[in-house]
């Protein structure tokens, strides 16, 4: 198999034999890691449980974990299941490369479309099940929002979507997910939202895939799944908590694959993911900040508001050029548009000519960063 290098590491590689000013502290503006301390109470809650260490996990996950899950999803996205349609999985990168790999085993000429810019676990996904691959382009023509085309959707088995989008930070409607839900069942594919932003939004909570299957009829979830994970909602990636959830008949054959892949979270882990997943008010807090970060991207760069994420999303005339000299006039790291997407069937990359910026530090770093980079946007 032949990977693509991950856009971190062509970042490196761009920025390598350039020596930064230092009289600038330095700003990783690129991963989206945020930069904040975990909650005290998630903290605790994994100390108390260390005694759990000697037990085996099981794979398909303990009870106070699954009903935390569960009773997540009922709050926010008023949508109750049942034990039977939802997996706790160890976080969400996992799911998405080995779940086509499952689903896909059987088919002769397996096909894959995905948002285009993506997740680059997508892609490696397709490439480890030699699926052809249909690039769903987003950009500013279409709003940074998927262009339907049902001639090339009726080959598909499996569709990715992601909303809220990262890197593009654009959100799909209740109705507008409601029509990808028709066009699964109509053509018989597998859709699966990475929901992994959900939780930060800015003013109006994001809907889920989920609700708009309910919201059309298709209250089983037939052919719908959706991950989320607790990495961005509770700023702990290290805790390695997610879920994937929906249709029941895939989730009980692909169950018995994941006793194979052995992946389970340790118990401790479960457990403070489980005090994680029940409580609000930390995330109420944390999406203050993220608020807050974004009004003062507004008052320096004059960008606007984005509906969910904690990414800026900035069109520069070169993003390779621009990454370069502010990383080695301003010490600020960004990353290039470019290295989050591929060529669409014109030879265009969507990507190209925009800068992704990870607004995940407090507002005196985010502030101070975000003037240099103003700086260097005017000369």
């Amino acid at each position: 198999m032949n990977f693509e290098p991950y856009p971190f590491e062509k970042l490196n590689s761009l920025l390598e034999n350039i020596v930064p000013n230092q009289t600038f502290d330095a700003s990783i503006l690129t991963i989206g890691e945020p930069q904040f301390e975990t909650p005290s109470f998630i903290q605790e809650s994994l100390c108390a449980n260390t005694a759990l260490l000697k037990k085996y996990p099981k794979t398909g996950g303990e009870t106070n974990l699954r009903e935390a899950m569960r009773g997540f999803i009922l709050r926010r996205f008023h949508t109750q299941l049942s034990d039977a349609q939802i997996i706790p999985t160890f976080g969400t990168r996992e799911v998405l490369f080995n779940f086509p790999q499952f689903l896909l085993f059987d088919k002769k000429n397996p096909v894959m479309a995905y948002t285009n810019p993506f997740y680059q676990i997508y892609e490696g996904a397709a490439i480890a099940t030699r699926s052809k691959v249909i690039h769903l382009n987003l950009n500013a023509e279409n709003n940074f929002k998927p262009e339907i085309d049902e001639a090339e959707l009726a080959g598909c088995d499996l569709v990715i979507l992601n909303f809220p989008n990262n890197p593009t930070t654009a959100t799909l409607t209740l109705d507008e997910l409601g029509e990808w839900v028709y066009l699964a069942l109509k053509h018989n594919f597998v859709l699966l939202n990475d929901e992994c932003y959900s939780e930060i939004y800015t003013d109006r909570p994001t809907p889920s895939l989920l609700e708009a299957a309910t919201h059309v009829g298709n209250t089983t979830f037939k052919n719908i799944l959706v991950i989320n994970s607790i990495s961005k909602r509770s700023s702990a990636p290290g805790l390695r908590s997610g879920f994937i959830a929906g249709d029941a008949e895939i989730l009980r054959e692909y169950m018995k694959y994941r006793t194979y892949v052995g992946c389970a979270s340790p118990l401790p882990l479960q457990s403070a993911a489980a005090d994680a997943w029940s409580d609000e008010s930390h995330v109420e807090s944390s999406r203050e900040v993220y608020r807050k970060n974004f009004i003062i991207a507004k008052e320096i760069l004059g960008t606007e508001i984005p509906n969910a994420t904690f990414y800026l999303w900035i069109k520069v005339d070169n993003a390779l050029e621009f990454t370069k000299k502010l990383y080695e006039k301003y010490n600020v790291k960004v990353l290039p548009g470019e290295f989050l997407a591929r060529e669409n069937s014109k030879g265009e990359n969507p990507g190209k000519g925009y800068i992704r910026i990870a607004l995940v530090e407090n507002e005196i770093k985010t502030r101070n960063a975000l003037q240099r980079i103003k700086e260097c946007l005017s000369e």
